[in-house]
């Protein structure tokens, strides 16, 4: 072959590569390692509505485990601690069975009564460090789920 009809050959192989449609982002793609060995991402599920949740969890020098709920739609989060071990200086705690169960409760009743304020208030007592947020960058959940949902946050991208 001559270096026009390699080039020629290099620049079709490049233009197929680009016009093939990339697959979509599943929930299950969302469990991942997150740095390196002791922290991560598990339990994506769809809540419906724009809701996705999932449990970041962390095992270095210490363990933790949060409980998130996004509102893609609406670009917020809710974060709640409900593990926690050698963390700083308070007593360990897993209340992450009765953190989930709260959660399920909650969506079985009606999706319009389920708001991360109102799993945020029901959750006091059970996990610590409750707090909600706007979300800047989307996250992997809503990427998979919602993935229209994303607006003018910055749009997820899976660590290579």
């Amino acid at each position: 072959m001559t270096e026009l009809t390699l080039t020629l050959v290099g620049a079709l192989l490049i233009a197929t590569l680009a016009a093939t449609p990339v697959a979509a982002l599943a929930l299950a793609d969302c469990t991942r390692t997150t740095h390196p060995s002791h922290g991560g991402e598990a339990q994506h599920r769809d809540l419906g509505e724009g809701r996705v949740f999932w449990i970041e969890w962390w095992s270095q020098e210490g363990v933790y485990e949060d409980v998130l709920i996004a509102d893609c739609r609406a670009g917020e989060v809710l974060r709640a601690r409900t593990r926690e071990e050698r963390i700083g200086r308070r007593s360990a705690f897993d209340r992450t069975d009765k953190a989930l169960a709260k959660i399920d409760t909650l969506m079985a009743g009606s999706a319009a009564f389920f708001t991360l304020q109102r799993v945020a208030d029901s959750l006091k007592g059970i996990a610590r460090d409750i707090e909600t947020a706007a979300l800047t960058q989307d996250p992997c959940g809503c990427a998979a789920a919602y993935p229209d949902a994303t607006g003018a946050r910055e749009p997820f991208e899976m660590d290579k």
